[in-house]
C-alpha cells in the first residue's frame, strides 16, 4: 500500500542562490577594489580571519563592516556610498522562483531563514517585495546564529509554527540541506526554479504551483 505523502504545512526559503541569485566573484572584485586591494586578499581577510562569521552573526553590522576593512588591510576607508554600492553590486532577483513563491502566499507558512549581512537584507527587501508576506524572516544578522547550526532551523520552525515533519527547506548549499534534515525537516538542494513544482507535488501541495 502506497504511503501519501506529509502533509507540508510550513515552506522555509534560503535567500542566496534561491529568491535572489549572487555572484561571488563581482562582489570580491568590485569591493576589493574600493580598498586597492586584490580580491583574493580581500578573500582571505573575509574568509581567514573570522570576519566573515562576524558578518554573518551580526556583529559588524552596517557601516562597521566598511571601518572593519579598511583596517585589516591597512588602507583609508572608501565612502560609505561608495562600499554600499559595491557591497551589495553582485545580486540579480531570481524572477521564476519568486513567482513560484507568490503562488505560495496564504497556502501554507512561508518563513526565509539566511545567513546574511543586514545591508544585504536592505537592499534586497525593496527588490523582493513578496517577503512582506512571509510569516517570517529569520536572518542570521540578526538572531546571531548561522547554519548549519540546529538552533537556527528550530528558530524558522518556531516562527513557522509547525514541526520539522510538516516543513520543507530548500539552499543551494548541500551541508546547509543536510543539517536541516538532521533536525527532521524535508529539505532540498536549490538548482533551478524549474524543479521546485516537482518536489513540492511530490509533498503533496501540487495544487499550489503550476
Amino acid at each position: 500500500m502506497k504511503t501519501a505523502p506529509p502533509e507540508i504545512r510550513a515552506v522555509i526559503f534560503d535567500l542566496g542562490n534561491v529568491l535572489a541569485f549572487h555572484d561571488n566573484v563581482k562582489l570580491f572584485r568590485e569591493v576589493s577594489a574600493l580598498f586597492s586591494a586584490a580580491p583574493e586578499a580581500l578573500k582571505q581577510r573575509l574568509e581567514g580571519s573570522g570576519v566573515w562569521d562576524r558578518v554573518n552573526r551580526g556583529q559588524l553590522r552596517g557601516d562597521a563592516l566598511r571601518l572593519e576593512l579598511a583596517d585589516r588591510l591597512g588602507v583609508k576607508p572608501p565612502p560609505a556610498d561608495d562600499f554600499y554600492r559595491a557591497w551589495t553590486c553582485h545580486f540579480a532577483i531570481n524572477e521564476p522562483m519568486v513567482r513560484h513563491v507568490e503562488k505560495l502566499v496564504g497556502r501554507v507558512k512561508l518563513v526565509l531563514l539566511s545567513n546574511t549581512h543586514d545591508l544585504h537584507v536592505q537592499y534586497l527587501r525593496p527588490l523582493l517585495p513578496v517577503l512582506e508576506r512571509f510569516d517570517g524572516l529569520v536572518l542570521s544578522c540578526e538572531v546571531g546564529l548561522i547554519k548549519p547550526e540546529g538552533e537556527i532551523y528550530e528558530r524558522a520552525l518556531s516562527v513557522a509554527g509547525v514541526p520539522a515533519d510538516r516543513a520543507v527547506f530548500f539552499d543551494d548549499l548541500e551541508p546547509y540541506v543536510v543539517a536541516a534534515r538532521k533536525v527532521g525537516l524535508h529539505a532540498h538542494v536549490f538548482n533551478d526554479a524549474r524543479e521546485v513544482p516537482a518536489q513540492l507535488a511530490a509533498l503533496g501541495l501540487p495544487a499550489l504551483i503550476d
